[in-house]
C-alpha cells in the first residue's frame, strides 16, 4: 500500500494507524488515515480549502463593488430644491431666483462629451426655445470632474455652448455639490421644477435616446404642459438613461 508523504510517494508499508502523528500548535493533526489505509495531511487540505475561500470572497467582494450605487439621497418628488450660484458660461454668476418671469426651472444635469448628453443636445436646445418664452427656462449644468473627463471642463464647456449657440445657461457645478444635493446620476438627468422649487418631475426626457423620430413618451413635455394647465402631473419620475456623472476622485 502507498503512503502519501509532504514529498511524493514514500514507503509502500503503510505504518500502524496513529503512528508518527504529530499535534500542531493549534491543535491540528498532522496527518489522517483514510479508511483504504492512505495517509493524507490534513495541514495542507486545509490551507488548501482556506486558500479557496478567501479567492472566492475576494471574487465576491470585486464583483459587488462593480455593482454598487450609493443610495439616492437626493431630492424626491415633492421635496423643494435649494437654489444655487454658479458660474455661466460667459462668467457670470446665475441663479434661479435671478432668472426673470420664471413660472418653473427646466434643470438638465448634462455635460460635452457623453454620448448620450450629445444624442438630446438638439432635443435640450428646442425644449428651451419652446417653453422658456412660456416661463420655463432650460438650467443646463455640468457636474462632471474635468480630471476624470478633461472634454468636460469649463474651457471645453465654453467652447461647446459657443459652436452649438446655446441659448441656455449652461452652468458648471465644480464642485459637485448641486448635483449630490440634487441627487443627479446621469448626464442627461432631468429635475423639473415649479414656482416655488417644488420638484414636480424626475428622470429622463424622453422613452428613446437614440432616435427623436421614434419617442412615444415624451415625459418632461408632458409633466411641463400639465404644470401650465395646472393638472397633477401623471409620470412623476422614469429613469435617466445616460453616462454615469464623472465624480472627483478621493
Amino acid at each position: 500500500m502507498t503512503v502519501i508523504s509532504r514529498t511524493g510517494f514514500g514507503s509502500t508499508k503503510s505504518p500502524e494507524r496513529g503512528s508518527g502523528v504529530r499535534n500542531l500548535p493549534n491543535g491540528v493533526r498532522e496527518y489522517e488515515y483514510l479508511p483504504n489505509g492512505v495517509r493524507e495531511y490534513v495541514l495542507p487540505k486545509i490551507l488548501s480549502n482556506m486558500k479557496k475561500a478567501i479567492s472566492f470572497l475576494s471574487l465576491a467582494l470585486a464583483l459587488a463593488a462593480m455593482s454598487f450605487v450609493l443610495p439616492n439621497t437626493g431630492y424626491k418628488v415633492g421635496d423643494t430644491a435649494r437654489d444655487f450660484s454658479l458660474k455661466n458660461v460667459d462668467g457670470k454668476m446665475v441663479t434661479m431666483s435671478g432668472l426673470k418671469n420664471a413660472k418653473g426651472y427646466i434643470v438638465v444635469f448634462t455635460c460635452n462629451a457623453c454620448p448620450y448628453a450629445k444624442a438630446y443636445e438638439d432635443r435640450i436646445i428646442d425644449l428651451h426655445k419652446k417653453y422658456e418664452p412660456l416661463g420655463y427656462p432650460v438650467v443646463a449644468i455640468n457636474s462632471n470632474d474635468k480630471d476624470v473627463q478633461p472634454a468636460d471642463s469649463y474651457d471645453k464647456m465654453k467652447e461647446r455652448a459657443k459652436s452649438r449657440q446655446y441659448p441656455f445657461v449652461y452652468l458648471y457645478d465644480e464642485t459637485q455639490e448641486i448635483a449630490k444635493t440634487y441627487g443627479a446620476t446621469r448626464t442627461p438627468h432631468v429635475f423639473l421644477l415649479d414656482q416655488n422649487r417644488v420638484v414636480r418631475y424626475i428622470g429622463a426626457i424622453d422613452d428613446n435616446s437614440e432616435e427623436p423620430g421614434e419617442v412615444k413618451e415624451k415625459y418632461l413635455e408632458n409633466a411641463i404642459d400639465a404644470l401650465r394647465n395646472g393638472q397633477e402631473v401623471t409620470v412623476k419620475e422614469t429613469k435617466a438613461v445616460g453616462c454615469g456623472i464623472k465624480w472627483r476622485k478621493s
